[in-house]
C-alpha cells in the first residue's frame, strides 16, 4: 500500500512549508511527502523541502496544468478568489493509494500519518471542530438547508480544508468533471464572504460523492482542538495540549503567521528546528578544514 502525504506551495511559503515539514518529520522520517506546486514560482522551495526531507514534487505537473485550465474554464473569472488553491483537489489522481493532505500553515505534534489507518474503516475523514464554531460559515450559504441540497445530517459533516485524508479513485475524473461543473452553476449555494476559495467546492464534491466519511473530533467529546485561535492550549516541551489531551497539529486558519500571532514562539521553534545544530556542524567543518 503506497500511502503518504501531500502539500500545495510556491516559494511565497517557504518558510511556513519549512516549519511544516520540520514537524512531520520530527516524528516520521520516512513517510512519502509530494509537494503540488501553487503556481510556476515553486522552485526555491522544492529545492528546500528536497535537500531537508526528500519532498518530492508531484510526478504528472502536466496533468496538474491541465487540471488547472480546467478550473478556469468550468469557473467563471469572479467565482474563486485563488483558483490556483483548487489544486489540491489533483491528490485524488496522484502517485498515492492513501493520503493525507496537510495546508502548510499546519505544525503537528505526532506521526501524523499514522492516522491513515483510518482509512481501513471510511473513504474519507477530517479532524476539526468548524461544525461546531462556524456551522456553514465560509462553506455553504442557508440555501442549502432552504432547498434541502444536504440533510441536516449532512451538514453536520462539514469541514476545514487544510487537513484532511482520502485514497485514490474515491472519485473519478470524471466524476470530478460533473460536480466541478453541478457548482459553477450554482454559485448561490456557497459562502465566498471571506474569499475562501477550495473550502466550499471541497465540502460539497465530498459531501456528495463520499458516503463513507467521518470526522475524527466526533470519536469521542473530549478529542482536543485545534485551531490556533483558540487561547486555551497548554505547551509542554514545544508540543499543545488541550485539557490535558495532546493535539494533533495545530492550524493558523484565517491567522497570519508572523510576530505578534498565537503560538509564535512555537512556530519558530518548529521552523527553526535543527538550524542552530546544523550550523554549529559546518562551522566546526570549515574550522578543521583550515
Amino acid at each position: 500500500m503506497n500511502r503518504g502525504i501531500y502539500i500545495v506551495a510556491n516559494d511565497k511559503v517557504i518558510e511556513s512549508a519549512i516549519a511544516l515539514l520540520n514537524s512531520i518529520r520530527s516524528y516520521n522520517s520516512q513517510v512519502p511527502i509530494f509537494l503540488i506546486p501553487f503556481d510556476d514560482n515553486y522552485q526555491q522551495v522544492a529545492a528546500a523541502l528536497s535537500s531537508r526531507h526528500n519532498v518530492k514534487i508531484f510526478p504528472n505537473l502536466e496533468f496538474v496544468g491541465q487540471f488547472t485550465r480546467e478550473i478556469g474554464e468550468i469557473f467563471d473569472r469572479n467565482f474563486l478568489a485563488l483558483p490556483n488553491k483548487m489544486r489540491k483537489l489533483v491528490t485524488w489522481f496522484g502517485p498515492l493509494d492513501e493520503f493525507l493532505y496537510i495546508d502548510t500553515d499546519i505544525i503537528v505534534f505526532e506521526d501524523i500519518a499514522a492516522n491513515l489507518d483510518q482509512l481501513s474503516k471510511v473513504d474519507f475523514f477530517c479532524c476539526d471542530y468548524h461544525h461546531l464554531s462556524e456551522k456553514l460559515r465560509n462553506v455553504f450559504s442557508p440555501i442549502v438547508k432552504e432547498q434541502n441540497i444536504f440533510t441536516e445530517a449532512e451538514l453536520q459533516d462539514v469541514f476545514n480544508s487544510g487537513f484532511w485524508a482520502s485514497r485514490k479513485g474515491t472519485i473519478t475524473e470524471s466524476q470530478m468533471s460533473e460536480f466541478l461543473r453541478e457548482c459553477a452553476q450554482h454559485r448561490e449555494y456557497f459562502d465566498f464572504t471571506q474569499n475562501v476559495t477550495d473550502q466550499p467546492i471541497l465540502n460539497y464534491l465530498v459531501l456528495k460523492l463520499i458516503p463513507q466519511r467521518c470526522n475524527l473530533v466526533k470519536n469521542s467529546e473530549t478529542e482536543p482542538g485545534s485551531w490556533a485561535g483558540s487561547q486555551h492550549f497548554q505547551e509542554i516541551d514545544w508540543v499543545l495540549y488541550d485539557k490535558g489531551k495532546r493535539l494533533k497539529y495545530l492550524h493558523w486558519a484565517g491567522i497570519p503567521i508572523k510576530s505578534g500571532s498565537p503560538y509564535w514562539q512555537l512556530w519558530k521553534h518548529y521552523r527553526y528546528l535543527n538550524e542552530e545544530k546544523s550550523n554549529l556542524v559546518q562551522k566546526i567543518f570549515r574550522y578543521w578544514r583550515g
